[in-house]
């Protein structure tokens, strides 16, 4: 195991941020990690990086007791924070060298770290630009590369995507699984499901400092496959019926997007369904049933959409 979490717990004050927890991470996995806001995600990153003290439990990475071999440990890993954490100053070439040399890269192995972690994010080109002349893009890509500068075994990135555009988050995703194809164990938190959906080979589910589903998608899939999944579509959607529609005992959760109401039913009771629409007097224009989507698990279980609030 590349990681081992447990029995943790954590508090702050009053607040139980980490609840008896317990993780296992295998090396060279791409491990997804959701949960909502406030669920315990950041706390759990900062105690395995050895950012937050605990109250109780153990935490090993690599086989060693982070508890004793901290320094070592953290030499090892490679994390990509939601924040843009480069100096706007410094060239893109001379940030990776300064955080190659904080991971105590010397001589040739710093010159070889650098230039790889350039090529790896295609930045080689814009070496010698600063990053105020960057898009919002390529400032993603240079955290990236500072982060792998000195070829981590463990990376964890968080949030790697926020507020890019389409082409320059395929860009990373794909960088991402070219880095775990390489052995390097990824650990991937993200707030859009399609992400974790699309790269991540096991994904743990946080809420309230608990790991409350942990597994493939198709496991994940599997506790709610008693479940019907149904997609109606409406002329013109009347937002009060999400909490009439919940309010009916065969209802697990309803979501509307667009003109599309999503309904999780724990029965096959579709018509009670369509009578609350008729009461409200909506025009249906399609009914589908469908596959339940890891989306469909994450409210299901959590009761919340996984992009509610602010970070």
């Amino acid at each position: 195991m590349i990681i081992e979490v447990n029995d943790l717990i954590k508090r702050y004050k009053d607040f139980l941020a980490i609840d008896h927890l317990n993780l296992t991470i295998g090396d060279g996995e791409l491990f997804g990690l959701l949960g909502p806001n406030g669920a315990g995600k950041t706390t759990l990153v900062n105690a395995i990086l050895g950012l937050t003290a605990v109250d109780h439990g153990t935490i090993n990475v690599f086989g060693e007791a982070l508890s004793t071999s901290e320094r070592a440990i953290k030499k090892q890993i490679g994390l990509v924070p939601q924040d843009i954490a480069v100096y706007p100053e410094l060239t893109a070439q001379e940030n990776v060298t300064l955080f190659g040399k904080l991971f105590g890269l010397r001589g040739e192995a710093l010159r070889k770290g650098v230039a790889d972690a350039l090529e790896f994010t295609g930045l080689t080109d814009i070496r010698n630009k600063k990053p105020s002349q960057f898009s919002g893009g390529m400032k993603r890509r240079l955290n990236i590369a500072c982060a792998i500068v000195h070829k981590p075994r463990l990376i964890i990135m968080d949030e790697p995507t926020v507020g890019i555009d389409p082409q320059s988050r395929n860009y990373i995703l794909e960088s991402v699984k070219k880095l775990n194809d390489m052995h390097c164990t990824v650990i991937y938190i993200s707030h859009y499901m399609e992400e974790v959906a699309s790269i991540c080979t096991r994904i743990a589910i946080v809420d309230k400092g608990r790991i409350i589903a942990k597994g493939t998608q198709e496991e994940l899939g599997r506790l709610i496959e008693d479940d019907q999944v149904v997609s109606v579509g409406v002329t013109a959607p009347d937002y009060s019926i999400i909490e009439k529609l919940k309010r009916l005992p065969a209802v697990k959760d309803a979501t509307v997007d667009g003109h599309t109401i999503r309904i999780v039913l724990s029965e096959r009771k579709l018509n009670a369904v369509l009578d609350t629409f008729l009461e409200e007097d909506l025009t249906i224009t399609k009914i589908e049933t469908n596959t339940p989507t890891l989306e469909d698990v994450f409210l299901t279980l959590t009761g919340r959409a996984l992009r509610e609030g602010a970070q």
